[in-house]
């Protein structure tokens, strides 16, 4: 066997067991999600749940803005950003009695289901759409930097 042929083995099969390993990290991450909590149901089952909820009280207009704010997303996670913000948005406008998604409980929800290092581009979104963002900067300051949204949801109750 030449030296060539065995160092090309070597790296192959490192670069292989990279790859599983990242797939495995994200497919681990995945099935912690899907495992029933307390009430049991897992955190994917309560996403679904109130997207199923709230989808007659989203209009064409902000289904328009949500999938313009996850653009920046890579294509591979867009789907699962989309759940979990749709999600959180929903929420807050069923917990509200809302008849429709106003801009207030879209832009609160998009605050509480992302993380920190996502705000500045919303930020730049709702400047370019002049939006003043003075009434959502109590929401920017509550967001923790390592980000957990269960912790984020119950600040934001309190106040």
């Amino acid at each position: 066997m030449s030296t060539g042929f065995a160092t090309f083995i070597i790296l192959w099969t490192c670069i292989l067991i990279t790859l599983m390993a990242i797939g495995g990290f994200f497919m681990f991450r995945k099935f912690l999600k899907s495992l029933p909590k307390n009430d049991g149901h897992s955190i994917l089952d309560w996403e679904k749940f109130y997207i199923e909820k709230s989808k007659h009280l989203w209009r064409e207009s902000d289904k328009d803005f949500l999938e313009e704010l996850i653009s920046p997303v890579p294509e591979l996670f867009r789907d699962v950003a989309r759940q979990k913000i749709a999600s959180q948005i929903g929420k807050l406008a069923l917990d509200n009695n809302e008849k429709t998604i106003t801009q207030d409980t879209f832009i609160q929800g998009y605050i509480m289901a992302t993380p920190k290092r996502d705000h500045k581009f919303l930020r730049k979104k709702l400047k370019e759409k002049q939006i003043d963002i003075t009434p959502y900067l109590a929401y920017f300051e509550l967001s923790p930097k390592d980000y957990r949204n269960k912790k984020y949801a119950a600040k934001t109750n309190k106040s």
